[in-house]
């Protein structure tokens, strides 16, 4: 570990070397082309932000504080929770900081901080996703030794998997893009996205270029095939189980999961795998949207709908608060 912060430590201060005599700061057009729109994104963004956080740390303190949920299945959407968390806030937060400041704009290392961590923590919820739909498979399909093969240790070295490799990913990716010579410190983006950062460097890149497609095709059809694997015999194990209500809590522990993969790699491919000659950069920045704040926003929601383990905890907490008590109290 102490090797892997020297080694990011050392890359990122040749990084900043390279371009800080080019380039000092960068300067977003955002949604400039949408002005009567802007307000109306700004509120929008906030709420999906203050809803991201407020769902996101109930899921993770229910599963802390309610021992019922001390499963794999909580500890790992715990941890996306946790992902989540980060990923909006390093992608929203310096948004609704410039619109509030009026200054859109933002430093060299401060662009490089924003696209490793939007990149690392997408680049795990990848990995991640595809170990929560193994844990599932053991699940149903091997009840008997879920406890054992699911155990505290392997869960640990999956979380812990799962975020080296989203961080090496990242690391790589953004070190690769801004080490290249930049013409010009404007992007056409809300955000350091990396793909719009790649359209300022100065030559072709097709070294960079084979490494990104590397680490997609990695980080999204793979996974999505162990993902889909996962699933079909999931679907096999439950077609073969006779009872109404066994098949039925099958089902709804497996929808929640299905959906959430549905909205977060749809998203993902549509702006990361699509053909290099296609160049629809407004559409982009919608999408990114819906990637960095409506995607983590619906997680918790999606989670807890069909879920009555979640919402018997959450109700737990909240009465442990006089407050909601007395306004759940009131409200029957």
């Amino acid at each position: 570990m102490y090797a892997f912060i020297h080694y990011g430590r050392t890359i990122w201060n040749e990084m900043v070397k390279t371009n800080l005599t080019v380039t000092s700061s960068f300067i977003f057009l955002g949604f400039t082309h949408y002005p009567k729109a802007e307000s109306t994104i700004f509120v929008l963004c906030l709420l999906m932000y203050l809803v991201t956080l407020l769902g996101n740390i109930i899921l993770i303190s229910v599963t802390i504080l309610d021992s019922h949920l001390r499963t794999p299945m909580y500890f790992f959407l715990s941890n996306l929770s946790f992902l989540d968390i980060w990923y909006t806030s390093s992608a929203l937060t310096p948004m609704l900081a410039n619109f509030v400041s009026g200054k859109n704009t933002i430093s060299f290392p401060g662009c490089a901080t924003q696209m490793y961590f939007s990149l690392a923590m997408g680049s795990t919820e990848c990995v991640l996703l595809s170990m929560m739909a193994y844990d599932r498979y053991v699940a149903i399909c091997n009840p008997l030794r879920y406890p054992i093969i699911m155990n505290k240790r392997v869960c640990a070295q999956i979380a812990a998997g799962s975020w080296v490799t989203g961080c090496l990913a990242a690391l790589v990716e953004t070190t690769s893009v801004l080490h290249q010579s930049l013409c010009g410190n404007i992007i056409d983006h809300f955000i350091c996205e990396i793909l719009a950062v790649l359209k300022l460097v100065c030559v072709d890149t097709p070294k960079v270029q084979l490494i990104m497609l590397v680490i997609s095709i990695c980080l999204l059809p793979v996974p999505m095939l162990l993902i889909c694997i996962s699933y079909v015999l999931i679907l096999y194990n439950i077609l073969r189980i006779t009872s109404v209500d066994g098949r039925s809590k099958a089902i709804s522990t497996c929808a929640a999961h299905l959906t959430v993969v549905v909205l977060f790699y749809g998203t993902a491919l549509s702006m990361y795998l699509k053909p290099s000659v296609v160049d629809l950069q407004e559409i982009d920045k919608f999408i990114a949207l819906v990637y960095a704040g409506l995607t983590p926003m619906l997680n918790p929601i999606i989670y807890s709908l069909r879920n009555k383990e979640v919402k018997v905890a959450v109700k737990k907490l909240l009465l442990r608060n006089p407050l909601w008590a007395l306004l759940i109290h009131s409200s029957k």
